[in-house]
């Protein structure tokens, strides 16, 4: 069942030290996933995409405000929700083989459960299209394979909430491509709460239901936007729609205008 994440006027301010003045990684943040959507958030870099997904996961807590799932204020990693990291080859566990690092969320289950529990994991991996690849180690796959690995871990942990930190920045465009899909695929199929936190434009239109865009330091909430996009969505024929182009350009253009409504400084 997927759970409902909110930030509640979140703010984020780094201490300085010594001579240095206190960093505002963003200020009053209010922003909100409901049960089943699938929201990105884009932003220039450096303005906090990724220090919002981490007080998300229970990682960072905020300087004022307060993260809430399902009503319950979020001061510790909590059950459910799973971080699907950027470093992907770092996340996996180089001694160990393909279906090893995906069983690592069920290791605490009672011995009984066991094979069953390997048999879905081995499932999970026929889902990400790794179906023969189970005794294979991490260091022997390609980078689109080992994320794909770590995807396949994080369905194993059966998230309520899946926090996706540019999981496909480090890949090549088709590689990234068939992940966008895979991604897609499996959320629809299993209807968890997604955040994707990306700089690409184009990958939060079409994986989307909304786009919060944030804008440059000191970084606040610029707008949130409805794609309206039909689902299911084609790599192709979603990108050539003429509403999937003009979001592309209002998004980037808000992108290219600070705060002030000047072109941004890169």
């Amino acid at each position: 069942m997927s759970q409902r994440l909110g930030f509640d006027r979140v703010s984020k301010i780094f201490e300085g030290t010594g001579d240095d003045a206190d960093f505002v990684a963003f200020d009053d943040i209010t922003l909100e996933a409901a049960p089943s959507e699938f929201l990105a958030v884009v932003g220039p870099s450096g303005c906090g995409k990724s220090t919002l997904l981490r007080m998300a996961a229970g990682l960072m807590v905020p300087t004022r405000g307060q993260v809430v799932l399902d009503g319950r204020p979020v001061v510790e990693p909590p059950p459910g929700v799973i971080y699907l990291f950027q470093q992907y080859a770092k996340s996996l566990f180089a001694w160990r083989t393909v279906i090893d690092n995906v069983m690592f969320p069920v290791e605490s289950a009672p011995r009984a459960r066991r094979g069953e529990l390997r048999a879905q994991c081995r499932d999970y991996l026929r889902q990400v299209g790794l179906g023969g690849f189970e005794d294979k180690y991490p260091w022997q796959l390609s980078g689109g394979m080992q994320q794909r690995v770590a995807i396949a871990r994080a369905l194993a942990a059966d998230p309520q909430v899946l926090l996706l930190d540019e999981p496909f920045s480090a890949v090549d465009a088709l590689t990234r491509m068939e992940l966008q899909t895979l991604v897609l695929q499996l959320w629809e199929r299993r209807k968890f709460t997604a955040i994707l936190v990306t700089h690409d434009v184009e990958e939060a239109i079409f994986l989307a239901d909304r786009i919060a865009v944030l804008g440059a330091r000191p970084t606040s909430l610029r707008e949130v936007i409805d794609v309206g996009l039909p689902r299911p969505r084609d790599q192709f024929a979603t990108r050539e729609d003429p509403r999937f182009l003009k979001l592309r350009h209002h998004i980037t253009t808000t992108l290219l205008t600070g705060n002030d409504g000047h072109v941004a400084s890169a």
